[in-house]
């Protein structure tokens, strides 16, 4: 049977960086994938308008590359989502929530370095909390580099329990990468491609498996 799967990613690119393999894996299952971005990701830097469009037109690339089912922003400012009533933000994800019935969510990890992460997984965590009749009945963070390994040590650690094959779907993460080039770095900056492929190949090594994303499972209802 055929799932619905909500990606609640802080800014375009954390998508890609996070789980862009599992999202080709779900839709190469059949299951329908929607993609939600809380922050336009660029305005906290020096930019134009015309650079945010950009972004977001980017971002509609990396998802049809994905064969994502549909794509929202909510343009929430860069950087400073703490800024935000967090009731706000919680509002923005109940109504996806409410409009795709999702069975399974995937966000970010609460104990990454950058604060648009930290709240989205906080609201996320609010819109979805265990209510009779709700969808939701398996919620995952996923690692970001240059933000989850980043944090002070010991604080909040990534422990990964869950981890997706995704030695068929690697070429695809690699291409929805590159989409986003301008945002990665060159090598040995931690968000580069070719670590992100390493990080990939790590993951896969860690359960016998040649590629992998790694997540933590925050809920699961069987």
């Amino acid at each position: 049977m055929n799932k619905t799967v909500l990606v609640v990613a802080a800014h375009s690119d954390d998508e890609a960086l996070g789980c862009a393999g599992t999202i080709a894996k779900h839709v190469a299952a059949g299951d329908a994938v929607h993609v939600i971005y809380m922050a336009d990701g660029v305005s906290s830097r020096d930019v134009s308008g015309a650079e945010v469009n950009q972004r977001w037109t980017l971002a509609q690339q990396a998802c049809e590359i994905l064969g994502v089912f549909s794509t929202k922003s909510f343009n929430f400012p860069d950087n400073k989502m703490d800024s935000i009533p967090l009731l706000d933000i919680v509002q923005a994800i109940e109504a996806e929530i409410k409009k795709t019935h999702p069975e399974i969510i995937y966000t970010h990890h609460i104990g990454d370095l950058n604060v648009d992460h930290q709240i989205t997984h906080k609201a996320l965590l609010v819109a979805c909390r265990p209510q009779p009749g709700s969808s939701v009945k398996e919620v995952y963070s996923f690692e970001v580099l240059s933000s989850t390994e980043w944090q002070t040590p010991g604080v909040n650690v990534f422990c990964p329990n869950v981890y997706v094959d995704i030695t068929e779907f690697i070429e695809i993460k690699k291409k929805v990468l590159s989409v986003y080039s301008e945002e990665m770095r060159q090598p040995p900056h931690t968000r580069s491609i070719e670590n992100a492929l390493r990080l990939c190949e790590l993951r896969g090594s860690a359960v016998g498996i040649k590629s992998a994303e790694a997540f933590m499972c925050i809920r699961e209802i069987k």
